[in-house]
């Protein structure tokens, strides 16, 4: 029986654990793998706490696992530093080249590849979201944490920094570290009539999701995220890649894995499923008209 070592940066409790886990399964099943018959699934969830992955990493590479999956860029370094012989696979990470997880993305080289989350272009299409949703914008704060941000948070700055000038937008660094951090980034925003927010991909934030919806929706603040649930839970609005899409499609590669080849021939993928939702029950209480050309454009409207 085959080994499978997942850590996860999620919590258990997480709803958004079953989604994941099931769509681990459904890509695993299509390949013929099956825990319990032929695949042992050994699961471990860490949270946003960089510690606590760090020791989840320990863990699962005690289980002495054929192959593990790495969810998110703090759960791929910490794994890293356990191993450089057991393939890794890593799902939802951020420019994996410029975080130096692999050589080449065509030629990965050593023992990790997976899928990323990301473009560079991301980083202006938000801004373009963002200012048709909300015209008078004319600054936006981009929260992170340092510590959990890939590239400490870097990265997606430079791809929403390039693309300011062409929106009229000013860009601000938001660095955040606790929940009184998130608030007093909304709270400073709300002072203005012009500011708006991103939440791009960064676990800290996944994690506390709650409190940074809450928070935008109490000081009014227009807000585009990654990630679709945000939106589904009472977000303004959000544009990026379907993770469950990712975690089927990794399952494809831990079946190549386990059949043989090595993660330094396989390419990085790039996301392929992208969802735009729009929240019109939290525009109309933030007092925006959403443009019917973007309701257009919208997989789904939460009305």
């Amino acid at each position: 029986m085959k080994r499978i070592g997942v850590l996860m940066a999620i919590r258990e409790n997480d709803p958004l654990r079953q989604s994941y886990a099931d769509a681990l399964d459904d890509g695993l099943r299509a390949a013929g793998w099956i825990d319990g018959k032929n695949i042992q699934l050994d699961y471990r969830w860490a949270g946003a706490d960089v510690g606590r992955i760090k020791q989840a990493a320990k863990e699962v590479m005690a289980g002495n696992p054929n192959v593990v999956i790495a969810h998110t860029s703090p759960a791929t370094i910490a794994l890293k530093s356990e191993t450089s012989a057991t393939p890794i696979l890593f799902v939802t990470v951020t420019e994996p080249l410029a975080q130096g997880f692999v050589k080449s993305l065509a030629k990965p080289g050593g023992n990790v590849t997976g899928f990323s989350n990301f473009e560079f272009s991301m980083g202006g299409k938000w801004l373009q979201i963002l200012k048709e949703i909300f015209p008078d914008v004319k600054r936006a704060n981009v929260l992170f944490n340092p510590d959990t941000a890939p590239g400490a948070g870097q990265i997606f700055l430079r791809s929403i920094e390039a693309a300011a000038k062409a929106h009229a937008i000013e860009v601000s660094a938001a660095p955040v570290r606790s929940v009184s951090d998130i608030e007093a980034i909304f709270t400073s925003s709300s002072r203005s009539q012009e500011a708006g927010a991103i939440i791009p991909p960064d676990i800290f934030l996944v994690v506390n999701r709650a409190s940074i919806i809450e928070h935008a929706a109490r000081y009014r603040v227009p807000t585009i995220y990654q990630y679709d649930y945000f939106a589904r839970n009472g977000g303004l609005v959000s544009y990026g890649v379907d993770v469950p899409d990712l975690f089927r499609r990794v399952a494809g590669y831990v079946d190549r894995v386990l059949n043989g080849a090595t993660p330094a021939d396989l390419p990085v993928q790039s996301p392929v499923k992208f969802q735009l939702v729009v929240n019109l029950k939290t525009a109309t209480s933030l007092g925006l008209t959403v443009p019917p050309t973007l309701l257009a454009q919208a997989d789904d409207v939460i009305e």
